[in-house]
Parts: C-alpha cells; structure tokens; sequence
C-alpha cells in the first residue's frame, strides 16, 4: 500500500506545477495543420495521454470547422484563436458530447468574448488539476473537509465527483443554450 500511495503522490507531484498556455502565450504566427498538432499535442500531454487515440487529429480539426465549432483556417494557416478552441475543445470533450462543447463555447464566447472566456478556462482547468494533486499527494486544501483521500478510496471518489460534476456541466449548458435561443428569438 505504501508503494501505491508514493506512486500517486509522485504523480500527484509531477502534475502540480501544469499549466495552460494563456492567449498572450499562444504564437502571434499563423500555424500549418501539423504545427497546430503538435503544439496541442505539447501543451495537453502531461493531463491527456492514451495508448488508445491521438489526442488530436487533422480530421477532428476539419470536423470542427464544418461543424461550426472554429473558424475556418485562412489559405490552410491557423491563428491562436484557432489553437486556443482546440486547446478547449480537446479537454471539454473527454467529459461532454461534442454538441455541449460547441454550445457551451459559444455561450461563453458571446457572454464574455473569446479571449477572456478562454483565459478563464484555463485558470478553472488549472484549480481543478491542482485540486487533484492535492488529493493524491494527500494535501487537502481548505474548503475540502469533507473528502476522504485515503488510496482505496481515491478513485471512486474521483470518478463519483466527475460525473457529478458532468452532471452540473450538462444542466448549465442545457440552460444557456436555452438562453441563447430565447435571446435570438426575441432580437
């Protein structure tokens, strides 16, 4: 058991400094399909890694664009605008369908603007890592009081807190989308 719980912390630990790229950190320079690749790839390794599929691919990005999820790239090249999206959508999509990201990007992009809703995202991703890693290197942080980090425990409530958490993501969505609509119905 001591060899589990110094594997998790250690992981835990590895976790602890992660960070996302805010918009002023994105290239200012237009990037080719591959570079955009490549540089999600850099940026989400530490938090999304699987044998199974890679994490992005030049046929998600093109189903993005003709789904209407980003902008259609200028003469093939992308801009930050464009990896700051797949940066976003590459995370949200590993707990919400397609559909909510879109929906859920859009409301925030209309609510506060793209650049500040994505900085946001990132600051909200990074607390939840962080929250995380307080739990498996066994810190707790202060409003935690309630939450038993003990290892046999640590992944039913981590896979119970996200669907919890899924479950509110899912509802607030549902809301706004329902706003944005009845918004656009009464322009």
């Amino acid at each position: 058991m001591e060899e589990l719980e110094h594997k998790m912390s250690a992981w835990g630990e590895s976790l602890w400094s992660f960070h996302l790229p805010r918009w002023e950190e994105l290239p200012e320079l237009d990037l080719y399909m591959d570079q955009v690749i490549t540089l999600v790839d850099h940026y989400l390794s530490p938090v999304i890694h699987s044998d199974k599929h890679t994490l992005l691919t030049a046929s998600m990005v093109n189903n993005y664009v003709k789904n209407g999820m980003i902008p259609p790239p200028k003469k093939k090249r992308y801009t930050r605008k464009h990896v700051a999206f797949l940066i976003a959508i590459t995370l949200l999509k590993q707990v919400l369908t397609i559909n909510e990201v879109k929906q859920g990007i859009l409301f925030q992009g209309k609510m506060i603007g793209i650049r500040q809703a994505y900085n946001l995202y990132c600051e909200i991703q990074e607390a939840a890592i962080q929250q995380v890693c307080a739990q498996a290197t066994g810190h707790k942080k202060r409003n935690d009081q309630s939450e038993n980090d003990e290892i046999q425990f640590l992944a039913a409530y981590s896979a119970s807190k996200a669907f919890a958490n899924k479950l509110l993501a899912e509802k607030v969505i549902a809301l706004q989308t329902s706003y944005l609509k009845e918004g656009i119905e009464n322009e």
